[in-house]
């Protein structure tokens, strides 16, 4: 899990209160969606301003989340993105019960492994992580991206 950050395994009927519901199929969707909620909102409301490389962040953040789902928790189930205050609020649930974890960058014999980087990333990006389970069965994992 996240060291640094709040990260909270809670049990949690997943409905429908939240708006920009969309199940994305593949990262690039789910990249595309945040940059296009954080577009339309920032600016807006008067309240909330993004630069360019808190936008990134979002949408990197965000690939890595539905990355991780498809190739580990047996695919997304929901997909939701608000922007919440100074930040965007990305929560991507996946059929899987397994937490996250953060592997090493080498294998025991000292061998680099491929791939092992995507929680680290979002753990570093992200100001909150929080993985919850559904009832129904599977995870959700919301995170707080800062947009400045």
């Amino acid at each position: 899990m996240c060291d640094r950050h709040t990260t909270k395994l809670v049990v949690e009927q997943h409905g429908a209160d939240r708006h920009r519901r969309y199940r994305p199929c593949r990262p690039a969707e789910a990249r595309r969606t945040v940059e296009r909620v954080v577009t339309e909102c920032c600016g807006t409301d008067g309240r909330t301003s993004c630069d360019v490389g808190a936008l990134s962040d979002a949408v990197l953040v965000a690939s890595e989340l539905a990355t991780n789902a498809i190739l580990h928790g047996g695919g997304i189930t929901d997909f939701q993105v608000d922007v919440v205050g100074p930040g965007v609020r990305v929560s991507v649930c996946d059929r899987s019960h397994d937490l996250p974890v953060a592997v090493p960058a080498t294998d025991p014999e000292g061998r680099r492994r491929v791939g092992g980087r995507g929680w680290p990333i979002v753990c570093r990006l992200a100001c909150d992580v929080r993985v919850a389970d559904i009832a129904s069965g599977g995870k959700c994992i919301t995170v707080v991206v800062p947009l400045s």
